[in-house]
């Protein structure tokens, strides 16, 4: 039996972008796996010079950080690309922005400064659209769940149900205008807004939204657990 032939390998990636993009309007139902296909085919439209990895199935060096839940818009969104070739990610960003679908906008680039960008995404800040909920019950709610040292949910994951505390990772609740901002640490498990919503429940039984709320993510990045901010990693 001969030997198997050995892969090509690819040379490491002589620049990392990276990029900000937003998931608006009808796009909040892309899946992240849409997003990928479609963000691929929007590299190859673009002509980036992409790097890609060595081995005998070679992908593109795309390295996407926390993405939002579908059915969520997002006005921050993060991803890394390795290049073949030194870019100007101005340029970058626009050609690629031409290149996406409606909805899925590249908002900003820049040359990844060359940390960790998982390690630079510990919180979110997020804008959730109550209609048909009173105003006093929108303050009860809020209120009492601020007023818990835990409030437990459940959520079906692929290794099966699993419950755990929504309150602990909610650094800050209030009500805006009839909408909710919640500050949400990231952790394990992450809580997402959704969860946040079943735990209102949890504490106010006359929390009972007529229809889906809407949930935008305005801001990712590392979370001051002192100070509440957000400073995001681009």
């Amino acid at each position: 039996m001969s030997p198997r032939t050995q892969p090509e390998q690819h040379p490491p990636p002589v620049q990392w972008l990276r990029l900000r993009y937003a998931r608006r309007g009808r796009a909040r139902f892309t899946s992240h796996r849409d997003f990928s296909r479609a963000f691929e085919r929007a590299l190859r439209r673009a002509a980036v010079p992409m790097a890609y990895s060595s081995g005998f199935s070679p992908h593109p060096r795309i390295s996407y950080a926390n993405a939002a839940p579908t059915g969520a818009a997002s006005e921050a969104e993060f991803l890394e690309i390795g290049l073949t070739a030194t870019r100007d990610p101005e340029q970058v960003r626009a050609e690629l922005d031409r290149a996406l679908p409606a909805g899925l906008d590249i908002v900003a680039a820049q040359v990844s400064p060359g940390d960790t960008m998982a390690d630079r995404l510990t919180g979110s800040r997020w804008q959730i659209d109550v209609t048909g909920v009173e105003a006093a019950v929108l303050d009860r709610a809020v209120a009492a769940f601020l007023a818990r040292e835990a409030v437990e949910v459940s959520r079906m994951t692929k290794s099966g149900l699993r419950t755990f505390d929504a309150r602990a990772a909610v650094r800050d609740l209030r009500v805006d205008e009839g909408r909710l901002i919640a500050t949400i640490a990231h952790q394990v498990p992450l809580v997402r807004p959704d969860d946040l919503l079943v735990a209102l429940s949890e504490v106010e039984p006359t929390w009972r939204p007529p229809h889906p709320p809407l949930l935008t993510r305005l801001v990712q990045g590392q979370l001051d657990d002192t100070t509440g901010d957000i400073a995001a990693p681009l």
